[in-house]
């Protein structure tokens, strides 16, 4: 069993997500990457596996085959309002508990293992424990608990049976004893200095304004867990930044990371699920009859180059692919959705082939975007937009609807009048920068520039 320390790592966010420069031969220079258990990667509330895209780039960077890898995908990522009561789209946390087994039986199998380690993102972490607790011990040699509200979003008396309650039936039972971890299995968690939005004391990040949480910056940490700061991270970026990739990595492998940087590969690959979100409520139950075509578009203006580059409609189940791209071409993707807008979706090269390059819908056009000539969204599905810590501009202004101080919001939205459709929009964070088109919404269309760092 690791014993507990915490250990503050300032300065995160500012490490760069720039690509290396180097080809995939550089690979050869990296240890044998086979000593290591194979990996499973566990999302949060509402997400997909596709968040994981990026650390799964930084860990074949790093020479772990991709076939020792998995992203699961919880068939209704979105927990219940009351864990006991069944709810239409949503999960408890013992339909998680069973889809994880089964997943860790699964990537057993295909690598003949007999350990796996586990990584989760926020809830994904509740899932990670719950299996390990309850019978799966055995099966896991390493869990890393990125973000993870481990004793709860909130500790109240009421809402017994919501599971982000840290007085809950869930979490004190995942939490009694002496020690917060089982034994046998090391554990490590990683939390934000003070920027989780999920790890506050005020509930106004949960919609309870003035409400005492009874919860802490430090409510992500174990006892009897390795637990680390990371600094000024948000909730999603302590798993899914660059500076979280390198402590997941050290701590299943017990060395340091040969690279940060993500290694192109000459030539790319990508597929994924196309999702839906019946009701509102985000599923990854796959999406049959869905028209995906993909696009290469100038970077300068997101004109498109030439015709559609692959084109498919999805069978029953959901997929999509494989495209051949060149790492160094910016995307359309344009999804055609039963029941849903026509989404165009731009995104930056991709240096690496995916398999989880999964796509989603917009959401439905209301009242203030019919109005309006074209909507465009900036979205950042692996972190948040802080202000004043990053740069964040759509259509060179920072976004009104970005609040500042504590990082809780990752979309923006910019509505254009009718005589702008069809002019570029450029949406840059950091050092990314996506250029996308302002398409018309009267046509029942909306563009996401979605940032891939």
């Amino acid at each position: 069993m690791k014993l507990s320390r915490r250990t503050i790592l300032r300065g995160a966010a500012s490490v760069p997500f720039a690509l290396a420069s180097l080809r995939t031969g550089a690979l050869a220079q990296t240890a044998p990457a086979t000593e290591l258990p194979p990996i499973l990667f566990v999302h949060g509330n509402g997400d997909y596996g596709a968040l994981w895209m990026t650390t799964l780039w930084r860990m074949e960077s790093n020479g772990i085959a991709r076939d020792r890898m998995m992203a699961i995908n919880f068939t209704d990522p979105l927990a219940r309002n009351d864990d006991k009561v069944e709810q239409a789209g949503r999960s408890s946390t013992e339909d998680q508990r069973l889809e994880l087994a089964a997943a860790i039986t699964e990537l057993k199998r295909r690598t003949g293992a007999a350990r796996v380690a586990l990584v989760g993102s926020s809830r994904g972490g509740y899932a990670i424990r719950n299996v390990i607790k309850n019978g799966g011990a055995g099966d896991v040699s390493h869990a890393v608990l990125c973000g993870t509200p481990n004793h709860g979003v909130f500790a109240t008396d009421d809402q017994p049976n919501n599971e982000f309650n840290g007085r809950g039936t869930f979490l004190r039972g995942l939490n009694e004893g002496e020690s917060e971890v089982t034994p046998g299995v090391a554990f490590l968690t990683l939390r934000s200095d003070g920027l989780d939005k999920f790890a506050q004391p005020d509930g106004r990040f949960i919609g309870k304004p003035g409400m005492p949480t009874n919860v802490t910056a430090e409510g992500p940490e174990l006892k009897g867990a390795t637990n680390l700061v990371l600094g000024a991270l948000d909730h999603r970026e302590v798993a899914f930044h660059p500076r979280a990739f390198r402590e997941i990595y050290k701590f299943i492998a017990g060395r340091e990371p040969a690279r940060i940087a993500i290694v192109p590969e000459t030539s790319v690959r990508l597929s994924g699920l196309v999702t839906g979100t019946p009701g509102g409520v985000p599923t990854n139950r796959p999406v049959a009859g869905a028209i995906v075509d993909v696009f290469r578009v100038d970077p300068d203006t997101g004109e498109r180059k030439d015709g559609a580059l692959y084109s498919s409609t999805t069978g029953s189940d959901g997929r999509w692919g494989p495209a051949q791209v060149d790492p160094a071409w910016s995307l359309e993707f344009v999804l055609i959705s039963p029941d849903a807008p026509t989404t165009h979706i731009y995104r930056s090269p991709f240096p690496r082939s995916s398999e989880v390059v999964h796509l989603r819908p917009a959401r439905p056009l209301g009242p203030a975007d019919k109005a309006a000539g074209a909507v465009v969204i900036m979205s950042r599905p692996r972190g948040y937009f802080g202000l004043p810590r990053d740069v964040v501009l759509l259509d060179g202004k920072e976004p009104a609807d970005v609040k500042p101080g504590v990082p809780t919001d990752a979309a923006a939205t910019l509505r254009l009048p009718a005589t702008e459709v069809g002019r570029n929009i450029v949406a840059q964070f950091g050092e990314e920068r996506i250029v996308a088109r302002a398409w018309p919404a009267s046509e029942n269309r909306i563009a996401i520039a979605e940032l891939t760092y």
